[in-house]
């Protein structure tokens, strides 16, 4: 671990296509979301320029945040996932910090509203709220604490079921 690291983000580059698809399968303890992001890159939801690496000063990606095109009804909305950071990087400010970036990226493109589904200790730091709380919910069941949303321009979120982008595998 690298305790109070300086993280720096960028827009991914092509040549980090590679190290991404290692940090998500470093992350997680299956290689669904490494896969999810590569059926993305070619998936209509995919937006250049919301697919974020954190770096540290040698500009090697250790962390990753991705947003793509979903709908809440028939608002476009965005998805933030996966998020993930190298193990040994976990808990140094990284995930936030592309994180971050994600979300700045997403405010200067004119983008709305971003969906997540994930911890619910975590996510509330970048200004997520309870999703049910607005009347968004998907067609399946999840934990309530765990579908959140977030307004990046201050409007109301809009009501209705997110409809996620076919690689996601959820109707």
């Amino acid at each position: 671990m690298v305790p109070n690291a300086e993280w720096n983000s960028r827009v991914e580059r092509r040549s980090d296509i590679a190290a991404v698809r290692a940090i998500n399968l470093a992350a997680f303890e299956t290689d669904e979301e490494a896969d999810l992001v590569d059926a993305l890159r070619g998936d209509p939801a995919w937006i250049d320029g919301l697919s974020l690496v954190a770096t540290g000063t040698d500009d090697t990606p250790v962390g990753y945040a991705l947003l793509t095109r979903c709908h809440v009804g028939d608002v476009p909305a965005l998805c933030l996932a996966p998020c993930a950071v190298l193990p040994e990087y976990q808990r140094t400010g990284a995930g936030s910090a592309a994180t971050r970036a994600a979300l700045d990226a997403a405010t200067r493109q004119g983008e709305q509203f971003v969906i997540v589904l994930g911890h619910s200790t975590y996510y509330p730091r970048f200004g997520f709220t309870r999703a049910s709380e607005a009347g968004i919910r998907l067609s399946i069941e999840v934990p309530d604490e765990a579908l959140m949303a977030l307004s990046l321009n201050g409007e109301a979120l809009p009501a209705g079921t997110v409809r996620y982008a076919a690689p996601f595998g959820i109707d």
